[in-house]
């Protein structure tokens, strides 16, 4: 577990990387320009970084499918080399995802001008600004790549459909409250990471504005990066023991 843990902490810094120190610099300097490996640049390592991100979540659903609902399993099917092995594949569909979608977004002519409006680049807003008969190959690329996703949201819903039957299983309350504090922030995390992307994506065309896109793009290139180390973080009894004083000493204060 700690081990995937290590490997989303890496992608959650590179993720917040990609985008917000470009983002804070151009507002310090009062512009919005961004030059055009700096724009491929962006699109390379957001489509890499998230949907690595996406199938490192998938194998550690199948993580704590296999520690709960196989223990004695456990150290045959998630060994060292498993864990690595199933990690490097994760990398791996990353990086051969941004490369395809880089490589065909930026071999699209750009008819309509070289103003992106976002504050990254995004390639739905860079296929606005290309031409009309263009841009169908990558929204086929971007219809595949949805599929695969699809597939990756199926194998985390059914193996939690399992978890949660072996779950309620459990004689012991302590056994069922150690499973679930096991699991609830991994699926805090999916829950956060696709509802921020899924309304990002699937919202209707009647609700789409600049400033409603622009706090959509927030919500999930930056919140779930931001917020996924917190809530891993809350089983550390440390980290609660001091955001418990913290609070304490807040309220006192304000009285």
């Amino acid at each position: 577990m700690y081990f995937f843990l290590l490997n989303l902490s890496l992608l959650d810094l590179g993720s917040v990387s990609t985008t917000v120190p470009k983002s804070m610099a151009n507002s310090l300097w009062d512009t919005r320009a961004i030059s055009y490996l700096g724009c491929a640049a962006q699109v390379f390592f957001f489509f890499f970084l998230f949907p690595t991100e996406y199938s490192l979540l998938t194998v550690m659903a199948y993580d704590r499918f296999v520690a709960i609902c196989k223990p004695l399993h456990y150290g045959i099917l998630l060994d060292s080399r498993s864990c690595v092995q199933m990690a490097a594949a994760a990398w791996a569909s990353g990086f051969l995802n941004a490369l395809l979608h880089t490589a065909n977004t930026f071999s699209i002519p750009l008819c309509q001008g070289n103003t992106v409006d976002q504050f990254f680049c995004e390639i739905p807003q860079i296929l606005k600004l290309s031409c009309a008969d263009c841009y169908l190959r990558e929204v086929r690329l971007l219809v595949v790549s949805a599929c695969l996703g699809f597939g990756c949201f199926i194998f985390i819903v059914l193996s939690y459909v399992q978890i949660f039957t072996a779950v309620l299983r459990i004689p012991s309350e302590q056994g069922r409250h150690k499973a679930f504090s096991m699991c609830l922030p991994h699926l805090a995390v999916v829950s956060l990471f696709l509802s921020t992307g899924i309304f990002a994506y699937l919202k209707p065309p009647s609700l789409s504005s600049p400033a409603l896109d622009l706090v959509v793009a927030v919500l999930y290139s930056v919140v779930p990066p931001a917020v996924n180390p917190l809530i891993y973080s809350m089983r550390n009894k440390e980290l609660k023991e001091a955001l418990k004083k913290l609070v304490q000493l807040v309220l006192f204060q304000q009285q």
